[in-house]
This record gives C-alpha cells, sequence and structure tokens, in this order.
C-alpha cells in the first residue's frame, strides 16, 4: 500500500515534529504534481505561492545558470518564497522523473498561524537547514 500523504510529510525535516493533526491541517488543498525529467519546475525570478515535498525523484537547484543543490525523496523546495512572498531565489529543474506533494502559502500559513508550536518547530528546521549550506 502506497504511503498517505501525512506519513510522507512527517518524514520531512521541517514538518517531522508535527503532530498528525497538524499535518492533516496542512494537507487540505494540497495536491501532487508530476514532472518529467528536465522539466523547468520552478523558475528562478517567479513569485511563488507553492512549496514542494519530493515522493519520488531528483531535482536539482540551479542560481544563476549553476547547480547549487539537489534535491531527493523526502525533501523540500520553495519554501521561501511561500514564507516571504518575494521571487523564487532558484530555479529547480527535474532530474528523474518526479512526484512531489504540492503545498500551497494558504494552506500552510493557516496551519502555522493556528499552531504556535507547529510554526515554531518549522522555524528550528529551517533554521539548521540554512546553517547547512
Amino acid at each position: 500500500m502506497a504511503e498517505s500523504a501525512v506519513d510522507i510529510l512527517s518524514k520531512v525535516p521541517i514538518f517531522a515534529r508535527l503532530s498528525g493533526r497538524q499535518l492533516r491541517k496542512i494537507l487540505r488543498g494540497v495536491t501532487e504534481d508530476r514532472y518529467d525529467a528536465g522539466t523547468l519546475i520552478v523558475r528562478q525570478g517567479s513569485r511563488g505561492e507553492t512549496m514542494f515535498v519530493i515522493v519520488e525523484g531528483r531535482a536539482k537547484v540551479v542560481r544563476d545558470e549553476r547547480t547549487i543543490a539537489h534535491r531527493g525523496e523526502g525533501e523540500f523546495f520553495g519554501e521561501i518564497s511561500v514564507i516571504d512572498g518575494r521571487p523564487r531565489t532558484a530555479a529547480v529543474i527535474a532530474e528523474t522523473p518526479i512526484r512531489c506533494l504540492v503545498i500551497f502559502r494558504d494552506q500552510l500559513r493557516e496551519a502555522l498561524m493556528d499552531e504556535p508550536a507547529a510554526a515554531w518547530a518549522m522555524l528550528e528546521s529551517l533554521a539548521s537547514r540554512l546553517r547547512e549550506e
């Protein structure tokens, strides 16, 4: 049996400390997208209302035509624009066929506004990721 979206999100570092109830709240309105290898998923400089969690496949993160990172199953991208509402800081291109959960800004914001502990857990995870880069 395939993993549920809650199970998938619970393994993603920025969501790992959230309860099942908190995860279900975030997942309201989530869609699932698939992209072929070579597809531009996110364009650098574009507006972003969504973040992506990779369920299957790999993607590369490209800033100013230079690959700066790779993301795989259980990892995420697009979170910076979702949080601050500013243009995308990098492009993301599918390296293999890829399947992603697409989380919309409004759903994420609503869930985190109602759950301060969830927002704090997410901030801690984002801070850890920034330290690693």
